[in-house]
């Protein structure tokens, strides 16, 4: 008893340890993992039996050699080509330490999957293979590992039987490692040499290798100590508003910063209303007082408009508070990123809308040479202005994940397509702010006695829009309405004469254009908008900017066959002759509308019964509207 109680005091027990494994393939990541958990003592009988049994079949050549990546290479695909594509988790403890590991794959195009892993990583593990020295992927992996603040690496150098164990070879990776981690922010680097497959220097010192003196593996991470990565000060995203009863009002959330305790002063943000903490409610009962890492339901003095979303925090140290950013963006999508495109961006609780304005440069994650961009592609990644539709409570990504990191969601799929790291807000997020006008919308249009919106004509080049649009607009006007007609070539020739046709400036184009024709609708016109607008989700972002009765899609409908029979301005001639790049229908794409609010089908028939057609819709809503017809 005394022995043990000896023990335990000069090993403390250390809390959870969070790490990821990453290095170039095939430098035996899934090896080392196994055989870490099969020193740690975490394989039951029938684990060993299994894994035995997969070893012959995998290497029939190899005896009874067990083959410990096959305990977390779970798929197939990975299995048969050697490698590690997902990222596999697994949990394990020793006497010590509770551990969860992420084993990340190691080709580039999986980079993505890496950035996963590592985003709740305290620790990394980057293995070199002796015989290779440091790789590209070593330096993208280590990269990225300082992208996402990790502030401790442990260097294992692995097979070192491969190369006979030797000292040099060894001391020559470590120092050229160490220099890579100082250019990259990482100030705390634990190098060892290890042999995976014969278990030297993993779960205990070899042998082999007596000229190194330093802990194992396991030992070394079962020691280590891990720096609290969040911020002093007190910081609570509510999840969840708690009221099952009209007797109860509460706030949930985990707490991301700091601690609170009752009567404590609070500020709910990004409104600023302030009030005291009454109550603090966790699943074991009332509690004086929480911290850090905590789930809590916080109950206030008095009611106040907090909701899901919002950041509770401390009154006298609140967080920032802006819509406008510079941060890192990791991107994630196979499609590529296109500033001002519209986007989802999820942080802490808060979900808004958000567009990257501007990408200043992006990096050679292999050389971290800061290149000229206008996108960014798969694994890319770049530092960019950020800007968002509302103001959110946020830290600085280095001292607080929860509040500095976020993804972005594409709109139409749903799909994540981004991870990002906030760095700081812009001054013009503080410094310009909106001015109060007594002359509304409201008022304008009562002056003309009308409804004002925003017809939007899509389809492709030689369709029939801008003619169909300009009937429109004259019978508009013979019945009195005050219109205004924004036609896509004419805007080139004035706002937006300094953009091309990629993908890039085409949502720019639309951009400024809806943004043109939104003030439009504000000073009380009907706006009809002639523009082949190809992408669905620059045209749903332009719908978005108006009210629900504001905005009607109207989808000119024309086979590319016959928009090329027609070819008023000899675009498909050029296009098809090579002499005009990106042109929408023949090398560039075009995303038909799935729920136009009016599908004019334009083949047979003439644009002027096109246009009564959409003369007769749009009378019909301003009817149903109340407004004159």
């Amino acid at each position: 008893m005394g022995a043990t109680t000896e023990k335990t005091a000069a090993l403390p027990a250390q809390g959870l340890l969070r790490f990821i494994t990453c290095g170039s393939v095939d430098d035996g990541k899934s090896s080392l993992l196994g055989r870490l958990l099969y020193d740690a003592g975490m394989l039951a009988d029938d684990q060993l039996a299994a894994l035995a049994r997969d070893s012959r079949r995998q290497h029939a050549d190899a005896g009874d050699v067990l083959d410990f990546s096959l305990l977390t290479d779970g798929l197939d695909a990975e299995r048969q080509q050697g490698i590690t594509i997902d990222v596999a988790y697994r949990y394990f403890h020793t006497a010590r330490r509770s551990f969860i590991v992420a084993d990340c794959p190691g080709h580039e195009q999986y980079t993505r999957n890496m950035a996963t892993g590592a985003s709740n990583a305290e620790l990394a593990v980057v293995l070199v293979d002796a015989r290779k020295g440091l790789l590209p992927q070593t330096r993208r992996h280590t990269y990225i590992c300082g992208l996402l603040s990790i502030r401790q690496v442990v260097l294992a150098v692995n097979k070192m039987d491969l190369v006979d164990y030797d000292q040099a070879v060894y001391a020559a990776i470590a120092a050229q490692y160490r220099e890579l981690a100082q250019e990259m922010g990482i100030v705390e680097v634990h190098c060892l040499p290890v042999a995976a497959l014969t278990g030297d220097n993993v779960g205990a010192r070899s042998s082999r290798m007596p000229w190194y003196q330093g802990d194992s593996l396991l030992e070394l991470l079962e020691s280590v100590e891990v720096a609290p990565f969040r911020a002093a000060d007190f910081r609570m995203p509510v999840q969840w508003v708690n009221r099952p009863d009209h007797a109860f009002r509460g706030y949930a959330g985990t707490i991301c910063g700091g601690r609170v305790s009752r009567g404590d002063e609070v500020i709910v943000q990004p409104g600023g209303q302030r009030a005291h903490i009454e109550r603090i409610v966790s699943a074991d009962g009332d509690l004086a007082g929480a911290a850090d890492g905590q789930a809590v339901t916080l109950c206030l003095d008095r009611e106040i408009d907090v909701s899901r979303g919002d950041v509770i925090a401390d009154a006298l140290r609140p967080a920032p508070v802006a819509d406008q950013f510079t941060c890192h963006l990791l991107w994630l999508g196979d499609a590529t990123l296109l500033p001002n495109r519209t986007y989802w961006l999820k942080i802490g609780t808060r979900t808004v809308n958000a567009r990257v304005m501007s990408i200043k440069y992006k990096v050679d994650v292999n050389s971290q040479a800061q290149l000229a961009a206008r996108h960014l592609g798969l694994n890319e990644v770049g530092y960019c202005t950020l800007g968002l539709d509302d103001e959110i409570a946020f830290e600085a990504y280095a001292s607080n994940r929860t509040l500095g990191g976020f993804i972005l969601i594409d709109r139409l799929s749903n799909a994540t397509v981004a991870c990002g790291m906030l760095d700081f807000a812009l001054g013009r997020s503080a410094n310009v702010h909106w001015q109060h006008v007594d002359i509304d919308r409201t008022v304008r249009a009562a002056s003309k006695g009308q409804h004002p919106l925003c017809l939007w004509f899509t389809g492709l080049s030689g369709a029939g829009k801008s003619t169909i649009a300009n009937l429109v607009e004259r019978r508009l006007h013979a019945l009195g309405f005050h219109t205004y007609l924004l036609d896509g070539d004419n805007v080139r020739h004035g706002i937006n004469k300094d953009l091309g046709f990629t993908p890039e400036d085409r949502v720019e184009n639309i951009r400024r254009i809806a943004e043109v024709a939104h003030l439009m609708v504000d000073a009380g016109l009907i706006v009809l908008v002639s523009a082949i607008s190809p992408y669905r989700s620059e045209r749903r972002s332009a719908r978005e900017l108006f009210g629900a009765a504001e905005f009607m899609e109207v989808f000119v409908d024309a086979p590319l066959e016959e928009c090329e029979r027609r070819d008023p301005k000899g675009l498909y001639r050029k296009a098809r002759a090579g002499t005009i790049r990106n042109f929408t229908g023949i090398d560039a794409p075009y995303e038909r509308p799935e729920t136009p609010d009016i599908h004019l089908l334009s083949s047979g028939q003439r644009a002027e019964q096109l246009a009564e057609q959409v003369t007769a819709e749009l009378l019909a809503r301003l009817h149903n509207d109340g407004t004159r017809a």
